[in-house]
């Protein structure tokens, strides 16, 4: 029996993220652009899978078919797999879950995996509309429990009144990331600062969140590869990222099939937390630096518990201690994140992963110091599903 390859990511870019007037394609080519500059050894005819993610790709776009599209603006011949994929906010990471078992099982060598979304035309507020198709549309989404601040908003009261977590808790979430996202030249608001009394003093989105506790919409775009172990030797000669492991839960469709006790009990991250770990022979405690899906900030709170970063109820305090800083126990969205540097859906998981790589070879903009594991995490929908990638310096 031939022995499974090793998946390693290799590298990969984002384009500028924001409110762009570029269309999906420009924005694509911007962030292959910037993964070939990131990966000097890569040559277009290598690559032979192409998993692209995007959710609105057909509506906006106006071509449905949109892999074949993507492989022929990028200038790449796939051989083995070219197809899109849309699970919502965590396409690029189910795509990285994809492309890891096509490694593995020896169908692909060197895949591209890219997402992006354009969230803003053809008007901004489409995008929202938008939302009450993310869930089962003829129960929840026809009393608008699909548009995300009021579900989350719900989500953050429970926790508050369950595990008495304060607005200042949320608030220090948001600081630390936009502090993370300060300077960071792809990110809708990288040049923006952010104190806890302009936190504070932000206007109502929907109670209890203000204006900084809520991710932005954003157009954008990321790309990433995923090659076997040799492969990749050849094509970089930085220390080799190895995927070693992923975990991926969904548990309904609709708010009557919600999986714990109260919203503030997330039992299916928790269980796709436990399976990539399995998978990676890690625990919570050997993770040096996460990026977590915190489209807001009671999200960032909830995940540090349910991944085990802390025991279950002490998110906000563990955040608010600077337990999440890039000297505090587990640095988390050392990029910025969702809520600095934007949210276009399909495109996320892959720029977390992009973040990662960086961090394990030692040469992100804000360094954690001798980061050898790092976890992705993206949640899909008003909560139903999601995804959890483990990265090494170190195969299993």
């Amino acid at each position: 029996m031939a022995q499974t390859k090793r998946a390693c990511i290799v590298g990969g870019g984002t384009s500028k993220f924001g409110v762009r007037a570029a269309t999906i394609f420009d924005m694509l080519q911007e962030a292959a652009s910037a993964m070939s500059k990131d990966i000097p050894g890569l040559k277009p005819q290598e690559v032979d899978g192409l998993i692209f993610a995007s959710t609105t790709a057909g509506r906006n776009s106006n071509s449905l078919n949109t892999a074949p599209i993507v492989a022929h603006r990028l200038g790449i011949k796939p051989t083995s797999i070219c197809v899109r994929v849309d699970t919502l906010c965590s396409g690029s990471n189910t795509a990285i879950i994809l492309a890891t078992g096509l490694i593995e099982s020896g169908i692909a060598e060197v895949v591209l995996v890219c997402g992006t979304e354009k969230l803003n035309m053809p008007q901004r507020w489409e995008s929202v509309y938008m939302n009450l198709m993310t869930n089962d549309h003829d129960w929840d989404s026809a009393m608008g429990l699909a548009v995300p601040p009021p579900f989350f908003g719900m989500i953050a009261d429970a926790h508050m009144k369950r595990y008495g977590t304060t607005k200042e808790q949320m608030g220090a979430v948001s600081v630390t990331n936009y502090e993370y996202g300060f300077g960071n030249v792809n990110a809708q608001f990288g040049g923006k600062s952010l104190s806890m009394p302009d936190y504070m003093g932000a206007r109502t989105v929907c109670i209890p969140f203000g204006l900084n506790d809520c991710c932005p919409v954003t157009d954008g775009a990321s790309a990433v590869i995923i090659a076997s172990e040799e492969r990749a030797k050849a094509m970089s000669n930085r220390p080799l990222v190895y995927i070693r492991g992923t975990g991926q839960t969904a548990t309904h469709g609709m708010s009557s099939g919600w999986p714990g006790e109260t919203l503030a009990e997330w039992p299916h991250l928790k269980k796709a937390g436990e399976v990539a770990y399995k998978n990676a022979q890690l625990t919570p405690k050997d993770i040096d630096v996460a990026q977590t899906h915190d489209c807001f900030t009671i999200s960032e709170i909830i995940e540090v518990e349910e991944l085990g970063f802390c025991k279950k109820g002490e998110g906000g305090a563990f955040c608010a201690s600077g337990q999440i800083k890039v000297d505090g126990q587990t640095p988390v969205n050392t990029d910025g994140g969702l809520l600095t540097v934007g949210h276009p859906y399909g495109a996320t998981g892959a720029r977390q992963a992009v973040e990662i790589c960086k961090q394990l070879q030692g040469r992100a903009r804000i360094q954690v110091k001798n980061a050898k594991f790092g976890l992705t995490h993206n949640l899909s929908g008003v909560c139903a599903q999601h995804t959890v990638v483990i990265y090494g310096t170190e195969p299993k």
